[in-house]
């Protein structure tokens, strides 16, 4: 059987953490921050975390 191949787009999206979660970016963070509250803006640093429902699909688009 030929390897299963990791679907690109979703290496460079999310990131495994040690305890098995799954990290991901946050939307409307690139350009055109003047709009948003400094709140908004400030809760975009924050870590995001991958919903369970998700995990398995993503986990197997990475690896």
């Amino acid at each position: 059987m030929p390897k299963m191949k990791s679907v690109k787009g979703a290496v460079k999206r999310f990131k495994v953490k040690k305890n098995g979660t799954v990290k991901r970016g946050t939307a409307f963070r690139s350009h055109i921050l003047t709009k948003q509250d400094a709140a908004t803006r400030r809760k975009q640093h924050e870590p995001k975390i991958i919903a369970k429902v998700d995990e398995k699909n993503v986990k197997a688009m990475i690896n």
